[in-house]
């Protein structure tokens, strides 16, 4: 992975934006080839799979091009700074409504007549003729549709965060759960969650919840429980792999009432395992 770092065996590059490393962007990877490399262009409005954490979907050399230091090249110049960076460039690869250069006035037919070597245009991937498209994605998410976006995804929606102090209270009056702090990622609408959590590279079945905490102080959080494993310190980055909204957030009258309802959570998930 490299900002403006020169690569000099790359021989084919896909371009975008990427956030999501969704089906439609892994058709173009495809075309890229095993020897091809990523061509980010880094809005940093990212909110899928933000900067660095693309490369966490692709076996492919990730490059970024910081887009504020491109907007204002023309298309000649911007495919100047291509084969400056990648001298072997003999392929470009992007999708069919792909617009590059200042005030987006490049598109496929101007790469194709400024490139002299192949251009691949690849069309609209569609997933049950719905069009897949990273802002299509974050809708689904936000509204708490985990499964078509993870379908349209490819892989199941995945953010990462830091272990911070709770509220103190779940380990001694409902259950215990990792609190996360996570920046950038776009979190699914509020509710309780079957998740999958992972600590370093072990994996566990969890089940999560996103929202203000009703029952207690109100305050947002994020918090996840392991299913059937005990949680030490906690050290290691966490990731946190969303699969099914099983309920919405809601206020209960007691915590022994609230704990009675997140031992059903945990029950309905371990009977899917």
């Amino acid at each position: 992975m490299s900002g403006f770092t020169v690569s000099s065996t790359v021989e084919a590059v896909a371009i975008g934006n990427f956030d999501g490393m969704h089906l439609g962007h892994q058709a173009l990877f495809e075309q890229a080839g095993t020897e091809g490399g990523i061509v980010v262009i880094e809005h940093y409005r990212a909110t899928l799979t933000p900067h660095i954490y693309r490369a966490r979907f692709t076996d492919l050399p990730v490059f970024f091009y910081d887009f504020d230091r491109i907007r204002d090249m023309s298309p000649e110049v911007f495919l100047e700074k291509l084969r400056f960076d990648f001298p072997s460039l003999r392929r470009i690869v992007v999708g069919e409504d792909f617009l590059f250069g200042a005030g987006r006035s490049g598109n496929v037919a101007m790469l194709e007549r400024l490139f002299d070597g192949e251009v691949i245009a690849v069309p609209e991937v569609k997933l049950k003729e719905a069009p897949v498209h990273s802002r299509f994605i974050r809708l689904h998410i936000e509204k708490g549709e985990i499964e078509t976006a993870n379908a349209m995804l490819g892989h199941p929606y995945e953010i990462w965060g830091e272990a911070v102090a709770g509220q103190g209270i779940g380990k001694e009056k409902l259950v215990p759960t990792i609190n996360l702090e996570t920046s950038r990622f776009l979190l699914p609408k509020a509710g309780v969650y079957e998740t999958q959590t992972c600590i370093g590279s072990t994996c566990y079945p969890s089940v999560t919840f996103v929202g203000h905490r009703e029952t207690t102080d109100g305050s947002f959080a994020l918090e996840t429980h392991l299913i059937d494993h005990e949680i030490g310190e906690v050290k290691e980055k966490i990731s946190i792999k969303w699969f099914h909204r099983l309920r919405e957030n809601r206020k209960f009258d007691t915590l022994a009432a609230l704990k009675r309802q997140i031992e059903k959570d945990i029950e309905a998930i371990r009977e899917k395992r």
